[in-house]
């Protein structure tokens, strides 16, 4: 799982990735309608994420972030100071203990893009009440879909020759 805040102009917002074994990609996100600060939108994503997994019967999970201070927090290797940030880390211990196994490793923003990009949708997104999306699914598409791809026209002529006399003659083609 990874995770990511976002904030800007438009609003706050999360977004947390669960990947399968098989490699498949689980997005979630949420727009924040509070006051919150950064690092609170890190554990607010990291928390969503945790829910998620423990909803889906996950057991093992490896848990990445570009928050160095949540990530040092939650592995106890960093005290957690600020008061605001006390229940939240308490929190996350909480959710932990639903796992066999967990670990969280902190790793570069570079490498955290499809969160980042989940929190952005989020941030910039308005919606009254909670809204459904189903869910996004990305391709990669390898061909143009534009009429270049015809490969040869039925009459010998290139595909833009209607288009052409069009615009000359001012006529539709026959």
């Amino acid at each position: 799982m990874s995770f990511d805040g976002a904030l800007n102009a438009l609003g706050h917002g999360i977004g947390a990735v669960l990947v399968s074994l098989e490699g498949n990609h689980y997005p979630f996100t949420a727009r924040l309608n509070f006051f919150y600060t950064n690092n609170i939108a890190e554990y607010e994503a990291c928390i969503m994420g945790l829910h998620t997994a423990i909803e889906r019967n996950i057991e093992i999970l490896e848990v990445y972030g570009d928050s160095a201070l949540v990530m040092y927090q939650i592995r106890g290797d960093w005290e957690v100071r600020d008061l605001k940030l006390v229940k939240y880390s308490d929190l996350v211990a909480g959710l932990i203990k639903e796992f066999k196994k967990i670990t969280f490793n902190y790793f570069p923003r570079e490498e955290n893009q499809l969160a980042d990009a989940l929190a952005t949708l989020a941030s910039m997104f308005k919606a009254n009440r909670e809204t459904k999306i189903m869910p996004l699914q990305m391709s990669i598409y390898e061909v143009p879909a534009h009429c270049f791809s015809i490969e040869k026209e039925p009459d010998g002529r290139p595909w833009f020759h209607d288009i052409l006399e069009y615009v000359k003659n001012q006529k539709y083609p026959e």
